[in-house]
């Protein structure tokens, strides 16, 4: 049996950023992650909607040097749904620099034939509910799989137990803003009387999505371009330690606008046992300010609700 101790410490994993930032906005967050972030991997690209792409592309290229240099390992992500022509152009872009070495991470099950037989990573927005997608997955090249955000905790820890079986890495996002839905239609562009053809890219003025509310005026959801994500941020701390005793390997952090510094200096500080887990949980918390957060998901319950430890 292998001892507890013994295992490695979980990678932290910066996820893609969802929102449309600026060029100028893109370029300092980056760079604080270069200089002083302690993400292990950062996932760095588009994954919502290709049009976002071309207005910064320039900085995201100059963001993967940057990262690069300062010893950061950069995955490439695919668009989370090819509809249009010009977005099944973009994930297949994307899927052929695999074969110029480059890893790719799968986020739609378009792009897993143009992966098979290559090393890549699968993003949370591919549906691997159970132990036999993950061995298909694994056997078509898979080495690492981030878990869909809305797994209940037995399921989470069943995957990363396969995972293990199966020598590949099985990472769990624990800090973001969860995406419910992808949409061919844009909403976002919808609530300023546009449409997705003639968005003028107006999702760049809110850098956390467009709030919803319901008739009440009760906050319900974000709309961010093409996607729908929950209101509260998701926010996992106390679960992490039975999340690697079960075999996950990567922690993922999604961009929100914080200081994603601190919070990836948090998560390494539970890591390395400099802080605990209480410590952990209400440092995030002081940087989330007046965000709403949730655990719901995990343990089985509404996935808007916070879980209080018992």
């Amino acid at each position: 049996m292998t001892d507890p101790a013994a295992r490695p410490t979980p990678r932290l994993t910066l996820g893609p950023l969802l929102y449309h930032w600026p060029a100028a906005k893109r370029r300092a967050f980056y760079q604080a992650i270069a200089d002083h972030g302690p993400y292990q991997e950062v996932v760095l690209g588009e994954t919502v909607c290709s049009k976002r792409e071309a207005p910064v592309a320039e900085a995201m290229a100059e963001a993967e040097v940057r990262l690069k240099a300062a010893g950061r390992a950069v995955v490439r992500p695919t668009i989370g749904l090819a509809v249009a022509e010009e977005e099944v152009a973009a994930l297949e872009a994307v899927a052929r620099t695999a074969n110029a070495g480059a890893l790719i991470e799968a986020n739609d099950v378009g792009a897993l034939a143009l992966l098979s037989g290559q090393p890549h990573h699968i993003g949370p927005m591919v549906n691997v509910y159970n132990e036999g997608t993950l061995t298909a997955l694994a056997e078509r090249g898979a080495t690492c799989v981030t878990l869909p955000w809305e797994l209940p905790r037995d399921s989470v820890l069943a995957l990363a137990r396969r995972a293990r079986d199966l020598g590949i890495d099985c990472g769990v996002t624990v800090f973001g803003r969860a995406p419910l839905a992808i949409s061919a239609r844009c909403y976002h562009a919808r609530a300023h009387g546009l449409t997705k053809a003639t968005c003028r890219l107006i999702c760049d003025q809110d850098p956390e999505g467009l709030p919803v509310d319901t008739l009440d005026g009760d906050a319900f959801m974000v709309v961010n371009g093409l996607q729908t994500q929950a209101d509260a941020v998701t926010l996992m701390v106390r679960e992490i330690p039975e999340m690697v005793e079960a075999g996950v390997t990567a922690l993922r952090v999604s961009p929100l606008d914080v200081d994603m510094v601190a919070v990836g200096q948090a998560y390494a500080d539970l890591l390395a046992g400099r802080i605990d887990d209480l410590a952990a949980e209400d440092r995030l918390l002081d940087l989330l300010e007046d965000r709403p957060v949730a655990n719901g998901f995990y343990h089985a319950a509404p996935g808007a609700d916070w879980v209080a430890a018992e």
